[in-house]
């Protein structure tokens, strides 16, 4: 028998670990909020929809912010958290500063919730309703989402640093990153169709065109059409900030992305990379470029099950997306309600 020290230890261990696991499995479901905010959904869709009749690449930022947050710890909504004095948060992140954008649509969101049932939806719930809709209002599927998250009470932007792929990112690292989330390959390629819809700096292709691997000399795997015209959009002494359309129907959610990849048409790196560089993310590559409804039906699958990823701490529902419930105020330079970056 153990000692009692022991085996108070060992009980309380056991406790801890059953609180955590309670804590993870919350209760996701489907009309989550249909007693306690019925029109949670319909609010969503409607200010998504003022947001794109704006500017339509709006909703595609928003949409990629969901990848953004639920890698880093869960999808809990630490991605919108502006830094605080005591907190870097994870717009500061290398793959996310200057990159991530439209932050102020989440905020639209959040005020008309707040307004019609205070304190019920949770800034992660939000995420999550306005990508799927960021999705359908740009002629893409449609899709029943699973609700109940929580809000982080924190932000890491050394976890986001340390997960988050770069644009520079090869299909060998991106599969063994999506591995680590029990998400296949398959899974892999349909997420990255996000990037359907949406555009991205030059910033982030520049040493494709003029550096690739730091030979000297651009990316082989480029239609020589397009490198030319990326040369014109996006010279090496120019102005970085300029953007491009990831694929011909920037502003369409469709397949085109795919085909764009098997013309070696790919805006960024991690993405021209699922098709020339691996042959089992060319081989999915090449089935979505051709049947439209079987990438919806696998981009569908993938967001439901990156939904799915949890972060285990006690949460709440934040009244503010960028600051948690009583926190400390962000920073001086992020309390500007509407702050736009780029990507």
């Amino acid at each position: 028998m153990a000692p009692p020290r022991v085996g108070l230890l060992l009980a309380l261990a056991l406790c801890l670990a059953f609180a955590r696991a309670d804590a993870a499995v919350r209760d996701l479901k489907v009309g989550y909020y249909a007693q306690t905010c019925p029109r949670a959904e319909e609010i969503v869709r409607r200010v998504m929809a003022r947001a794109l009749a704006r500017e339509a690449r709006s909703v595609a930022s928003v949409m990629r912010l969901q990848f953004h947050d639920c890698f880093v710890n869960g999808c809990d909504g630490s991605v919108l958290m502006d830094a605080t004095p005591t907190m870097a948060g994870e717009k500061e992140a290398l793959s996310n500063i200057n990159s991530l954008r439209s932050f102020e649509v989440v905020d639209e969101v959040k005020s008309a919730l707040e307004e019609q049932c205070p304190g019920i939806v949770s800034c992660a719930d939000i995420i999550i309703m306005a990508a799927r809709d960021a999705v359908v209002l740009t002629g893409g599927p449609n899709w029943d989402v699973r609700l109940g998250r929580e809000d982080s009470l924190t932000a890491s932007q050394e976890d986001s640093d340390n997960i988050m792929p770069s644009p520079r990112a090869n299909a060998s690292a991106l599969i063994r990153l999506f591995a680590g989330y029990k998400l296949t390959v398959t899974d892999l390629v349909a997420l990255s169709g996000s990037h359907s819809v949406g555009e991205a700096r030059c910033f982030s292709i520049v040493f494709r065109l003029y550096n690739q691997s730091g030979s000297g000399r651009p990316d082989p795997h480029m239609d020589p059409a397009y490198r030319q015209a990326l040369d014109a959009l996006c010279p090496l002494t120019g102005d970085q900030n300029v953007t491009g359309g990831l694929d011909a129907t920037p502003v369409v959610f469709d397949n085109q992305y795919f085909k764009d990849l098997v013309h070696l048409r790919g805006f960024l790196n991690s993405d021209q990379t699922l098709f020339s560089d691996n042959e089992g993310t060319r081989r999915v590559v090449t089935q979505f470029s051709q049947n439209q409804d079987a990438f919806f039906r696998a981009f569908i699958e993938g967001m439901v099950k990156l939904g799915e990823l949890q972060n285990p701490r006690k949460g709440e529902i934040r009244r503010n997306c960028r600051v948690a419930n009583g926190g400390r105020p962000p920073l001086e330079k992020q309390v500007a309600p509407f702050r736009v970056v780029d990507f």
